[in-house]
C-alpha cells in the first residue's frame, strides 16, 4: 500500500546504546513474557527505507525512558535526528511526568536546544498517572501553548497471564488513565491541550458507551461533578491515532468521535511492530467501509494541523530560522 505525503504521529526510536544495555533490555523483555528472538534495535536508515517504500513523508518520533538522565539524552538525540532529516523526522519531546519541575524544564528546552514539534507522555510513568493533580502546573503551561501532546501506555511492564502487556494491557491502561483524567477534570481545566491518544484510544472507545450510560450514576464517585454532556464533549475532542488497531477499534472510535479527530499512526520502531503488521494495518484503514477515500486521505495528512512547524519543514525541506 503506497500513500503520498502522509505524516505518521506514532513512531518510536532508540538512541545509540552500548551492547550491554541492549542485552539487558532484551533479558528484561524475556522476563516480561516477550518471545522475540533478537533484542530490539533501531536505526534511522531502516526507518527511512520503510517510509520511502510506503510513501510516508514524515514521522513524529517519540521515546520515553524511565530515568530522567536517559530521557534527556533521548530527547537530545531525537532533536539531532530532526535537524539531520528536517523533512522526514519530527520530535515529540518526552516529559518525565513523575517530576513536574523536570517536565517543565523539558518543555522549556523544547524551545531552545530541542526545537521540538510537540510532546510525548506515558499514561503511567514511574507510578504517577496523568490524572495526578501534581501535574497541574505542567498542564497549565501546555494549555497556554495550545500544545499537541501524544499519550502512550507503558508497553514494557511485567507480563500478564503469560503474555506481554503490549498485546492487550496497554489498551486497558489507556482507557483507565483517560477515564480518570476525565473524572479529575483535566480536560475541563485545560481545554486547549490537544491530546493525541495512541492505538486509537486503546479500550477507551469501546468503554465510552458504558461511561456515558453509567458514569454519572449516584454510586460512581464524581467529585468534580463531570456531567454526561461534558463527558461526551471531552471524549469527542481527543485525537486518536490509527496504530495497530484496524479495523475493529476504528469502528468504536467513530462512535465516540468524528473522522476529523483521527490521525495516522504506525507504531513503527518497536519490537511489537513489523513491516508486515504496519502494512496490514494501513491496508485495513484504506479498506474500512465506514470512511470515504477522501476521509482516509485526510487522516494521513491531519497531523500537519497539529504540528505546523513540522509541516513547514515538510513543505520547504529545511529548518526554519
Amino acid at each position: 500500500m503506497l500513500v503520498d505525503g502522509w505524516i505518521d504521529v506514532h513512531a518510536h526510536f532508540y538512541p545509540p546504546e552500548p551492547e550491554t544495555q541492549i542485552q539487558a533490555r532484551f533479558e528484561a523483555m524475556k522476563q516480561a513474557c516477550w518471545m522475540t528472538a533478537e533484542p530490539p534495535r533501531w536505526d534511522p536508515a531502516s526507518t527511512l527505507a520503510y517510509m520511502d517504500r510506503t510513501g510516508i513523508a514524515m514521522q513524529m518520533l517519540s521515546n520515553i525512558p524511565k530515568k530522567l538522565e536517559a530521557l534527556q539524552a533521548s530527547n537530545d538525540y531525537g532533536a539531532s535526528l530532526a535537524r539531520e532529516h528536517p523533512a522526514r523526522f519530527g520530535l515529540l519531546a518526552a516529559l518525565p511526568t513523575d517530576d513536574p519541575d523536570a517536565a517543565l524544564e523539558e518543555v522549556r528546552r523544547s524551545d531552545t536546544e530541542l526545537q521540538a514539534d510537540g510532546f510525548a507522555v506515558t499514561c503511567q510513568y514511574n507510578g504517577v498517572y496523568l490524572s495526578d493533580r501534581r501535574l497541574d502546573p505542567l498542564w497549565a503551561e501546555l494549555d497556554r501553548r495550545r500544545a499537541a501532546v501524544f499519550a502512550h501506555p507503558d508497553a514494557y511492564g511485567p507480563g500478564v497471564m503469560g503474555r506481554p502487556v503490549a498485546l492487550m494491557e496497554v489498551a486497558f491502561e489507556t482507557a483507565r488513565t483517560f477515564a480518570d483524567m476525565l473524572y479529575a477534570g483535566v480536560f475541563r481545566r485545560y481545554p486547549n491541550i490537544r491530546f493525541v491518544v495512541s492505538h486509537c484510544g486503546g479500550a477507551l472507545p469501546a468503554m465510552s458507551g458504558r461511561l456515558l450510560l453509567l458514569g454519572n450514576e449516584n454510586w460512581v464517585p464524581n467529585p468534580q461533578r463531570i456531567t454526561a454532556i461534558e463527558m461526551r464533549q471531552h471524549l469527542s475532542r481527543l485525537y486518536l491515532d490509527t496504530a495497530a488497531t484496524m479495523p475493529t477499534t476504528l469502528a468504536a472510535a467513530l462512535a465516540m468521535t468524528t473522522p476529523d479527530r483521527l490521525v495516522y499512526g504506525s507504531d513503527c520502531g518497536v519490537p511489537c511492530t513489523t513491516d508486515a503488521t504496519m502494512d496490514a494495518n494501513l491496508e485495513a484503514l484504506h479498506a474500512f467501509a465506514g470512511l470515504t477515500r477522501e476521509q482516509v486521505e485526510a487522516i494521513g495528512k491531519r497531523a500537519a494541523q497539529l504540528f505546523p512547524r513540522a509541516a513547514e519543514r515538510l513543505r520547504t525541506g529545511r529548518l526554519s530560522g
